[in-house]
């Protein structure tokens, strides 16, 4: 069966840090690329990170530059998102998604990805 299922949300207090796992099933990983984007109450979904098939090369938003680390491990067909120095506006759902395998290199198009996952909830709160 096609499918990515996000795991690894939870509550953290600002400053500390979470992993977020993705592992697909139904695909070979290393043929396509990774997504990570996140959704706030009230605002519209937005692309976070991005990882190339073979991890040769990632983008990430302005907004999580220098805090966030995509990675992945094709022998598990897992994607991560290390999440360190967290604030309270990274507080969202956060999903993956992979990347179509004629991926054009807009990363943080919504319509470059064609599997998604269900969604894990990240809360940064004191």
């Amino acid at each position: 069966q096609l499918q990515v299922v996000e795991s690894g949300g939870g509550l953290v207090q600002p400053g500390g840090s979470l992993r977020l796992s993705c592992t697909g099933s139904g695909f070979r990983p290393e043929y396509y690329g990774w997504g990570w984007f996140r959704q706030a109450p009230g605002k519209e979904r937005e692309a976070v990170s991005w990882i190339s098939n073979r991890g040769g090369a990632t983008m990430y938003a302005d907004s999580v530059k220098d805090r966030f680390t995509i990675s992945r491990d094709d022998a598990k067909t897992t994607a991560y998102l290390q999440m360190n120095s967290l604030k309270p506006e990274d507080t969202a759902i956060y999903y993956c998604a992979r990347a179509k395998g004629w991926f054009s290199g807009y990363w943080n198009s919504e319509s470059e990805y064609d599997v998604w996952g269900q969604g894990t909830q990240v809360t940064v709160s004191s």
